[in-house]
């Protein structure tokens, strides 16, 4: 019986043997395109292609793609669980085809594999096709499936697109029939909802493309998408038609049921269901660098994880479950997405976070959910106020509320429930609107298939000759930028550098040969057409440029000097964050600019004062070692090969270039001696003591379990250190100290600072206690209902000498009740106290409401032996006094 991994190999194999290149499945986080949360098919990283804007080395593609259905117009998360074959996570396997083959191989294709390839028998097939393509109809025919078994469909099931804009057409879908004893009916039946046909392989004849306006046209080329969702295919190789019988499933249900130590099936198979589906979501968005947050991606990864969480709770478990299973699924898992193991000291350690922070709510947010319940008619759905509640009290997810709701067979006001966000405005919803400009990337394209394209000096030269081969202004091409205006020059070759992982542009100066005082500022570069195209944004200072003028490229020596500095010293930064706090690191973002660096990288919380003081240590400690920065062009897997780092949303083609500093017993690098290794494609100083110094300015949160560190390095880092040594010197002549003796001159200030306020403390209640300044002694209590009450006003103290006077004034009572007002100025500070023996009868609470109110204030709160509030206004004391007194029944 073949496992999934045999079953995604054999897939990928049958269709590289057809000339198809196999493709990487993309980051579950979509490239380039706001319309969508997740990816969500195989044919995602591909749009370009099939609208014709980019075009690969490669008309024929297969890949096994990692998606997520979890929001949007794709939600599968309310019946995971609960059913053979809903998933948030999946991996949907492909096959592509960019204008090279159409209707009939792609048919081929699909029926050869799956009756040759899977020996499915031909008899338990059928096949659908769209109600108008008679081509598709008669290639099934051709292909000997009978006409009785190839059903013609109307509707939108086999017209396929991929949202409201986009590639779309007609397809093909392949059914399996699972058997008479499983009820449900053919498609296009009125049973076709029943598990007897299951759909295992569409393919989709692309033809057309949707605009957002509900208008149609025909692309240039026709392609083809397919898609066969793997768990579909797995389980009927494996002789199952529900997909959590698989083999990979099996292993995370029984790592659940140990986990949490409960029977596997049974009554309880539904969560442990639950936890598998959501521990391969979660841990998949993860690695590829989402993070559990209040909006947009990360609120989606959130809810996922608090509803398997729930699920883990409700099977009983004490602690935190879903961390423990990571393991599992790495092995089950990480050959074919090593990222998973990459990444997975990170994902136990987020996982095991949440699930703390989540059981600290849990139970309190299930007994809110049952006392709403309890006062509700049966059957009545819970109001919507009542699922706010939980959502913002408690950090229930609406998804989750339901999900409780329905194994109590109740439902919720949902629409009570939007009204409750909307009014208080309790959740920020990233905003995913617009594909782009597509009119603008083709201009690119287009100056790239005109010769456009620019070949990139920047790594050997900061200058050089080129000719202008295209002028854009305001995304038009022109023949000519006159003086003073702004526009986009591309050149044959330059050594400008454009944006790009994380460094900078280059500034500098583009002049013509023929008038070298004909001068345009170049105040950024971008890379277009996958990087093919350079193009400068210039203002032109004299002159003008025209389309073919030859001219002299200049970049910004200095600027660039201290970016380079700036891009080394990432690297070592990243290493060195690596050593000190474990692989889990990983770059999540960084910016390398002129006078700065930002390195964000993924880690759960801030750096200890050690590990800071460690990782600038091991920077400059490389730094000095001042060994040659080196670079080598190789394949992605020759560089993984040696150890080297890929970094995070990065796209890498056929070569790679890899840049290595610093000599350390390491393993990587081609002697196994290389201390930093990773693919980079910036700009880098030619020895690590160019660097000069690296000075760690600080760590903080840049979001949910990712970190920022920001630092200097060169000519800045050496004026911030000298700035800083001027200001211990200011500080060291202000104390009459030596600079090294600045932190124990300030402790001991400190210490006496604080033993003077302890002081004067014990002085203003003494002086209170004594009756305040200007009076002979203190008022005397009286007796109101039998009770002696105690009240006065003082001036000279502050409200946080009122608890300590107060104790002391009911020492000195032994029994009864007091009062006290301290007149601060700007503010009154109340408090009440009754002695213990009284606590029963009468509450400081009570008194001190009384006494704040008519002091013009509201609320007060406390214990009953001692309570506290405050005002504005003391003036009316002698009112505040009268109506405690008041409360004691005088």
């Amino acid at each position: 019986m073949p496992s999934l991994n045999d079953i995604r190999s054999t897939f990928l194999n049958y269709f590289a043997k057809q000339g198809h290149e196999i493709v990487d499945s993309s980051p579950l986080v979509p490239r380039n395109d706001p319309t969508l949360m997740f990816v969500n098919s195989g044919m995602v990283q591909f749009k370009n292609l099939f609208t014709g804007v980019e075009k690969r080395d490669y008309q024929r593609a297969t890949t096994a793609q990692k998606c997520v259905r979890a929001g949007g117009k794709h939600n599968d998360l309310d019946n995971v669980g609960y059913t053979a074959r809903h998933h948030t996570f999946f991996e949907m396997l492909g096959n592509f085809s960019f204008g090279n083959y159409f209707k009939e191989d792609a048919i081929r294709f699909a029926w050869e594999l799956i009756t040759e390839e899977f020996q499915i028998p031909k008899e338990k097939l059928y096949t659908t096709v769209y109600h108008t393509d008679d081509e598709a109809f008669n290639i099934w025919k051709k292909m000997g499936v009978p006409e009785d078994r190839i059903i013609r469909i109307a509707t939108s099931d086999n017209f396929w697109q991929m949202g409201p804009t986009g590639p779309c057409g007609p397809c093909t879908e392949i059914f399996y029939d699972h058997g008479e004893h499983i009820w449900g009916g053919p498609p296009g039946s009125p049973e076709e909802d029943g598990d007897r046909f299951i759909e295992i392989w569409n393919v989709v004849f692309m033809q057309n493309e949707q605009f957002e306006d509900g208008s149609m046209k025909a692309l240039d080329m026709q392609s083809i998408d397919t898609g066969m969702g793997l768990e579909r295919i797995g389980a009927l190789l494996q002789g199952s038609h529900d997909n959590y019988d698989t083999d990979l499933f099996k292993a995370l249900i029984e790592a659940s049921a140990h986990a949490t130590s409960t029977d596997p099936y049974g009554d309880q198979n539904v969560h442990h269901r639950v936890i598998a589906d959501h521990l391969r979501s979660t841990s998949f968005l993860m690695a590829d660098g989402v993070m559990p947050s209040n909006d947009g991606r990360g609120y989606v990864l959130r809810r996922i994880m608090r509803r398997a969480m729930r699920h883990a709770h409700l099977l009983g478990a004490k602690d935190p479950v879903m961390h423990q299973l990571v393991p599992s699924l790495v092995q089950q898992m990480g050959q074919a997405y090593p990222e998973l193991g990459q990444a997975q000291a990170l994902i136990q350690e987020t996982l095991n976070q949440e699930e703390v922070k989540f059981k600290q709510t849990l139970d309190r947010g299930l007994k809110l959910l049952d006392d709403e319940l309890g006062g509700l008619d049966d059957g009545a759905p819970l109001p919507g106020a009542a699922a706010f509640k939980l959502y913002d009290t408690f950090g229930f997810p609406l998804d989750l509320t339901q999900d409780a709701l329905r194994e109590k067979g109740r439902e919720v006001d949902t629409d009570g429930f939007d009204t409750a966000m909307a009014e208080q405005k309790a959740k920020a919803r990233a905003a995913h609107v617009g594909s782009g400009d597509a009119a603008e990337a083709a201009l690119w394209f287009d100056i790239a298939e005109d010769g456009g394209t620019t070949e990139f000096l920047g790594y050997d030269t900061e200058t050089a000759e080129g000719q202008v081969l295209a002028l854009v202004k305001n995304g038009d091409l022109v023949d000519r930028l006159e003086e003073g205006a702004e526009g986009w020059v591309v050149v044959n070759q330059t050594p400008f550098y454009a944006e790009s992982g994380g460094q900078v542009a280059d500034h500098g100066i583009i002049s013509r040969l023929e008038n070298r005082g004909d001068v345009s500022n170049v105040s950024d570069v971008h890379k277009f057409a996958d990087g093919k195209v350079f193009a400068h944004k210039v203002t032109v200072g004299t002159g003008a440029i025209t389309k073919g003028d030859a001219v002299a490229l200049d970049v910004d020596h200095v600027r660039r000097k201290a970016i380079r500095a700036n891009h080394s010293a990432t690297h070592l930064l990243h290493e060195a964050l690596r050593e000190a706090l474990g692989d889990h690191v990983a770059q999540r973002g960084s910016l390398n600019a002129s006078d700065r660096l930002r390195f964000d990288f993924s880690h759960n919380k801030a750096l200890t004062a050690d590990e800071v003081a460690r990782v600038s240590l091991d920077v400059n400690a490389y730094i000095r070692q001042n060994t040659s920065v080196e670079t080598r062009i190789m394949t992605p897997d020759d560089a993984r090969g040696i150890g080297a780092q890929a970094l995070f949303g990065e796209k890498y083609g056929d070569e790679v270039r890899v840049v290595s500093m610093g000599r350390a017993n390491t393993g990587k690098g081609l002697n196994g001696d290389t201390y930093s290794l990773e693919l980079c494609g910036g700009t880098h100083v030619k020895q690590t003591g160019d660097i000069g110094v690296f000075v760690l300015l600080g760590d903080s949160a840049s979001s949910a379990g990712v970190r920022r560190i920001e630092a200097l390095t060169g000519e800045v880092a050496f004026k911030y250190i000298e700035a800083e040594a001027k200001r211990a010197a200011a500080v060291a002549t202000a104390l009459k100290a030596q600079p090294a003796e600045i932190v124990d001159r300030v402790k001991a200030l400190l210490d006496e600072r604080k033993a003077l306020q302890n002081e004067v403390a014990t002085l203003r209640r003494e002086l209170a206690m004594a009756g305040g300044a200007g009076q002979d002694s203190a008022p005397q209590a009286k007796e109101i209902n039998g009770v002696k009450f105690f009240a006065q006003v003082l001036s000279g103290v502050s409200g946080k000498d009122l608890p300590p006077l107060m104790d002391e004034h009911k020492t000195r009572l032994e029994s009864g009740a007091v009062l006290l007002i301290a007149d601060t100025g700007d503010k009154v500070a109340v408090a009440a106290g009754v002695t213990d023996d009284l606590k029963g009868e009468h509450s400081a609470v009570d008194l001190v409401r009384a006494a704040v109110a008519a002091l013009g204030g509201k609320g007060g709160g406390g214990r009953p032996d001692m309570a506290q509030g405050g005002a504005k206004d003391a003036s009316n004391a002698d009112a505040a006094i009268a109506a405690a007194e008041a409360v004691l029944g005088g």
